[in-house]
């Protein structure tokens, strides 16, 4: 008799452990641990969400602070000008120097090792509400003078680009979890009902499901956007970009699902219902929805790094988010200058954190297209 959790020799003499009866969820997630792409993607993932909702206290200067034009990202570091250690880290603005670049023959930069100022946490700074909630001026970390201090640089405005990046996470990530969550619904809703019931009427929806995916979706993306004029409140222009990405990225799930749907309305079970006198509408949601929620998951973690990409190229365009709301592609609109990458390139920040979206939740859904594959 095998006991849960112990081992056993197979008929092959390998070594196995035995499993007690696991939920669907328990069983997913053991093989997803597995998989150390997919909890690394997984521990992105959350720490993502992490930086979107606490962003005010993450970030050390408020984003909408103008200081000097371009100025260069400060040094941090634990020597002081005449290299001996210190206790506690210590930042250190950058200044022109005598000497030129023989190339450029611009000065070369370096830090100011005469004007030191100490680094500390959880220092006093711009006022915020935490969570949108709770009044505090609390950050984790800057100055301990309570002057700005730009770890990656400003902006051509003088505004700090680590600050932004981490507020622009929220726009970026609430655009694509809203279309994603659009996207689902409708597109699972469609693909079901066309697939369940078939004939005529899944023929006609189907043509239209090919009548969205044969528009061309750049120029059409590009022809909304431009419709609203540029007085519009930003309130309005970000709901008509979602309106936009989620009516043209519902087809593709749509058809997915259908294929499924079709092969799960032959199955026994699904027979059976009909036969009692089961409602389509029971049938539809209560034994053919959980059978394609399992590539619904994996469609949802492959689509919202595709969203991402799209909101940081029409941003970067000038077609996605406005002033002054903040999001990565907007911020990538400073690197149109090849000029102004060359000389400043800590203004590709955003690209860092796009990279860094798009990998992780790539690799989670990787991970769990393997977890909840039953074979």
């Amino acid at each position: 008799m095998l006991v849960p959790g112990e081992s056993t020799l197979s008929g092959t003499g390998e070594i196995v452990e035995t499993h007690g009866s696991e939920s669907y969820i328990a069983l997913v997630w053991r093989r997803l641990k597995r998989s150390w792409t997919g909890m690394a993607g997984l521990v992105m993932v959350v720490l993502l969400i992490f930086i979107a909702l606490f962003a005010d206290f993450l970030s050390p200067v408020d984003p909408k602070f103008t200081d000097i034009a371009y100025s260069q990202p400060e040094t941090v570091s634990f020597t002081d000008k005449d290299g001996g250690w210190t206790l506690l880290p210590r930042i250190y603005p950058m200044v022109e120097g005598a000497e030129l670049d023989p190339i450029t023959y611009q000065p070369l930069v370096g830090p100011d090792y005469n004007n030191p100022r100490p680094l500390g946490f959880f220092v006093r700074g711009a006022p915020y509400r935490l969570l949108w909630l709770i009044p505090a001026e609390r950050h984790l970390f800057g100055a301990v003078d309570g002057k700005p201090v730009h770890f990656l640089g400003t902006d051509k405005f003088g505004r700090d680009v680590l600050s932004r990046a981490l507020y622009g996470s929220r726009i970026s990530l609430m655009i694509a979890l809203t279309v994603v969550s659009i996207i689902t619904v409708v597109g699972t809703t469609v693909g079901m009902v066309s697939g369940y019931f078939g004939g005529r009427f899944d023929i006609w929806v189907q043509r239209f499901v090919e009548l969205v995916l044969a528009f061309p979706q750049l120029p059409l993306y590009l022809a909304l956007t431009s419709l609203i004029p540029v007085t519009a409140p930003t309130s309005v222009f970000l709901a008509f970009v979602i309106f936009v990405m989620s009516a043209l990225g519902w087809a593709q799930l749509s058809r997915e699902v259908r294929g499924k749907t079709l092969a799960l309305a032959r199955i026994d079970y699904v027979r059976a219902a009909i036969a009692i006198g089961a409602r389509d509408r029971r049938i539809i949601f209560q034994h053919i929805f959980p059978n394609v929620m399992s590539h619904v998951i994996v469609a949802v973690t492959l689509a919202i790094p595709t969203v991402v990409l799209l909101e940081s190229f029409l941003g970067f365009l000038g077609f996605a988010v406005k002033p002054p709301l903040i999001s990565w592609g907007l911020m990538l609109q400073d690197t149109s200058n090849y000029s102004a990458i060359g000389s400043y390139p800590w203004i590709l920040t955003p690209v860092a954190f796009v990279f860094a979206t798009v990998f992780a939740f790539n690799a989670l859904g990787d991970g769990l297209r393997d977890a909840i594959d039953p074979y």
